[in-house]
């Protein structure tokens, strides 16, 4: 554990003095730190402006440290260099860190932010209530700090909580950077096995894999090699082949083939495949997998969670197909008359067909593309179920898509997860399996993007005397998650299934919707060319890019500067870029950077994880956080940083402000550029896509057609013809692993 700095300052005054003379010989540097010029929690790597002894100008400090903080005693050993850009530096090849022992020192550390509670108000206050005796205060006799004016139980609780919790992080950081591992995710490691995080990691490495958002098998793996664990043993085969299984169902499969799986594992771990077989052996005993008959019987094997969702989801669809419709016996021919004069349009016969089947079957499936009527028929069928007194609830699997149907319907439509409603203090949904919600009819939109788990854990949620309506495009991108839901309701061939293929002609005007089709067919879109896009009234222009720098200036130039001034778009509320991958000059994370620079250039900030934070920034939340009620794909702006008490907050659609520790940054990211698979179920009134060549592996048709149907008023695509032409082409070719269809056909 860090122990608190001794307060013996004597211990110091009999260490030798440090020489600081220049040369290659080793030499050693103390003092105290006057400010942090730069760390990065993810290498350690730090930049430090030192008060040191002997010297009457501040020192520059370069080297690595698990964590800094202004005011702490600093020793160094290294040399003294001469940097083109920054002139004389002390380089560091050993750094530490200890408690301050002047009474300036502990202040500044105390009032640096570093614990919640302490500003630098508080701060002052504690040194002069307390003098050198604070830390030991703080630790061991906390409630004295009560004694101080403006601290009562509630304060000394939270400053005595941010003392213990920063004393924890730092060891189990300390630790994980002595196995050459990033401390950026040490506080999740903590929260989530406590005081004994770094026992837990000794006896098993592996689990921060299983665990710990955004640590993967390699970190588990580089941390096992350098404790002794070996690259044969049966603990690491055993991680490694689930990691395998895992890294599979992130591409979009339930499960996978036994053999397939062991070459891969094998191929991925570099180890014997008896041992691989062995392991994939021992997760079938422990429950931990679970091994199914695929097509052909070949053997496929599931993570157990998954299994479960696949299996149940066909369960409790069956369960929901039985007994009678919840609507009333109707005259339907009359009720179709009745709608058209409510909605003032006359249904087109696949729309009447549909009304049909919905108040007869309690389970059905609507999809097409845009422009063809989901919205109006949706809606008719609303209003007679409505007109018939029967509860109604919307639901889509995100807020925007969410927010959408609700203008689209006029009624409250809620996202899945808080539909299903969050308990907190059990870890589950508190509508589930045994607490049904409440309604007659469920109408689920968006539903190409759901996954099987979500699927599953809605459907179970619904109640048995319930009829639901899956909406959806099933020509967009699958899911995410694991699975093809809405594809295999359609392939089981045991629900009434309403395709609209006829394109209405109001939404024939629109380029944007006609490109969108023609896509979807195999064809290029069409666009104005040359002079034409100056004074062309269309919804929809390519602008070329060959080169990849080029295209991104071009863009960056778009979003800033022409189309809030030809189309009056603000860049940050109307505009969205969407690209089909993360990496690479045209990839979001680099378009994050620039558009960054370009839009909100100024302000206070703070750098996490690989970007830089500040006010009034683009974020969009990356991981479904359920204690904070925030959801994977959630968009907000950055409207406070906080260093006092290191946390951002982050105002979200529909929800309200949202507040992030500074170490938590790793659940958002900028979302000034988005990737096609994080825009799913939203729409925007502009949308720029890059398309080029650099993005060849994942160029394909249903990628095209979904980036183009976010755009609702302007659509730009920018970047290479022949991009677009391979896109156009190219259909996906890989198969998600599934039994769903299977399962609910089966009898």
């Amino acid at each position: 554990m860090i122990k608190p700095a001794q307060s013996d300052s004597g211990a110091r005054k009999k260490r030798a003095p440090f020489p600081v003379s220049g040369g290659e010989a080793q030499n050693r540097l103390t003092g105290q730190i006057e400010r942090v010029t730069f760390h990065s929690e993810e290498t350690g790597f730090a930049v430090l402006k030192v008060k040191a002894r002997g010297h009457r100008d501040l020192v520059a400090v370069v080297g690595t440290l698990v964590n800094v903080t202004p005011g702490e005693w600093v020793e160094a050993e290294g040399r003294w260099v001469i940097d083109p850009q920054h002139g004389r530096q002390f380089k560091a090849n050993e750094l530490r860190t200890t408690h301050p022992d002047t009474l300036e020192g502990i202040e500044k550390y105390l009032g640096s932010g570093l614990i919640k509670g302490i500003g630098p108000v508080y701060a002052s206050k504690l040194v002069k209530a307390f003098g050198k005796d604070v830390f030991d205060i703080i630790d061991n006799r906390s409630k004295l700090l009560q004694k101080v004016e403006g601290i009562g139980p509630m304060r000394r609780a939270q400053i005595k909580s941010a003392w213990n919790e920063h004393k924890y992080v730092r060891e189990i950081m300390t630790f994980l950077l002595s196995h050459g591992v990033s401390t950026a995710r040490a506080l999740r490691i903590y929260r989530t096995y406590g005081e004994k995080a770094i026992e837990r990691v000794m006896s098993d490495p592996y689990c921060l894999a299983r665990d710990i958002w955004g640590i993967g098998f390699k970190t588990a793996d580089q941390i096992a090699q350098r404790i002794g664990i070996a690259q044969d043993s049966a603990l690491r085969a055993r991680a490694g082949a689930e990691y395998v299984l895992q890294e599979l169902t992130n591409d979009g499969h339930c499960a996978y083939p036994r053999s397939a799986l062991a070459d891969e594992a094998v191929k991925i771990l570099e180890i014997p495949s008896q041992i691989v077989d062995d392991a994939i052996q021992h997760g079938l005993e422990e429950g931990r997998l679970v091994q199914d008959a695929g097509p052909d019987q070949e053997p496929l094997i599931y993570l157990k969670p998954l299994y479960q969702a696949e299996t149940q989801l066909a369960v409790c669809l069956g369960d929901l197909m039985k007994g009678e419709h919840p609507c009333p016996p109707i005259q339907v021919d009359k009720a179709i008359a009745w709608v058209q004069q409510q909605v003032r349009l006359e249904l087109a016969p696949a729309q009447q067909g549909a009304i049909r089947e919905a108040v007869s079957h309690k389970v059905m499936i609507i999809t097409g593309g845009p422009g063809v009527g989901k919205t109006t028929l949706v809606n008719s069928i609303l209003k007679i179920f409505r007109a018939k007194k029967l509860k109604v609830v919307l639901c889509a699997p995100t807020g925007r898509a969410a927010k959408r149907m609700s203008e689209m319907t006029g009624m409250t439509a809620k996202t899945i997860h808080r539909l299903l409603e969050y308990d907190p203090s059990n870890g589950r949904f508190k509508h589930d399996l045994h607490r049904k919600l409440a309604g007659d009819v469920f109408v689920v939109d968006e539903t190409s993007m759901i996954d099987v788990v979500l699927a599953y854990q809605l459907a179970c949620a619904i109640p048995r005397h319930a009829a639901v309506i899956w909406v959806g495009d099933v020509d967009q991108l699958p899911s995410v998650g694991p699975g093809t839901v809405l594809r295999d309701l359609i392939d089981s061939n045991v629900f009434p299934v309403c395709r609209l293929t006829e394109v209405f002609r109001q939404a024939a005007s629109s380029a944007i919707v006609t490109n969108a089709h023609r896509v979807n067919q195999g064809q290029m879109p069409q666009y104005p060319v040359g002079d034409e896009q100056k004074k062309a009234a269309t919804d929809f222009y390519f602008i070329r890019g060959d080169d990849p720098e080029e295209a991104s200036a071009r863009l960056v130039k778009l979003v800033k500067e022409t189309l809030p001034r030809r189309f009056g778009f603000d860049p940050l509320e109307h505009i969205q870029v969407i690209t089909p991958m993360q990496k690479g000059v045209l990839g979001a994370r680099t378009l994050n950077q620039v558009l960054q620079q370009a839009l909100n250039p100024v302000g206070e900030d703070i750098e996490r994880f690989g970007y830089r934070f500040r006010v009034g920034d683009k974020v969009m939340q990356m991981i479904n956080d359920y204690q904070k009620d925030v959801f994977n794909g959630d968009i907000g702006r950055i409207v406070e940083l906080d260093r006092a008490e290191r946390e951002i907050r982050v105002r979200f659609e529909g929800r309200g402000v949202v507040t992030y520790d500074f170490q938590e940054l790793d659940e958002v990211a900028l979302s000034y550029a988005i990737t096609v698979h994080k825009s799913q179920g939203s729409e925007y009134p502009c949308v720029v896509v890059p398309v080029h060549t650099q993005h060849f592996m994942l160029l394909q048709r249903n990628l095209l057609y979904t980036a183009i149907t976010r755009g609702k008023r302007l659509v730009v695509l920018i970047g290479m013809p022949k991009a677009v032409g391979m896109a156009v082409k190219r259909t996906e070719s890989k198969q998600r692993v599934t039994l769903l269809s299977r399962r609910l056909a089966a009898p």
